[in-house]
């Protein structure tokens, strides 16, 4: 997770998702806040294909920092802020 420079796309996109509302459009049959964004979304704002979202997404979701939900065709993501202040908690002491 913390190898540059993906880990400054991977920080930004924890940091988009702490607010999803502000830095994605609504979609159709999901909430941004209760259900998360898709890898089409976080591409889109990244500027890359959807592949390279979706392995940021899924990285981000393997460490615990991310929750995965499906809803029809697609998996939304949101953040785990029980897992992100644990991880926020190691590095304050040096780990």
């Amino acid at each position: 997770m913390l190898q540059p420079p993906a880990n400054d796309t991977r920080l930004r996109i924890l940091e988009w998702l702490k607010d999803p509302v502000a830095h994605f459009p609504p979609r159709r049959h999901t909430d941004l806040v209760a259900d998360g964004v898709c890898a089409d979304a976080v591409a889109a704002k990244l500027g890359v294909r959807r592949s390279v979202a979706h392995t940021h997404l899924t990285l981000l979701a393997d460490l615990g920092m991310l929750r995965a939900k499906r809803v029809r065709r697609r998996t939304y993501y949101r953040r785990d802020e029980v897992r992100i202040a644990e991880v926020a908690r190691l590095f304050e002491k040096g780990w």
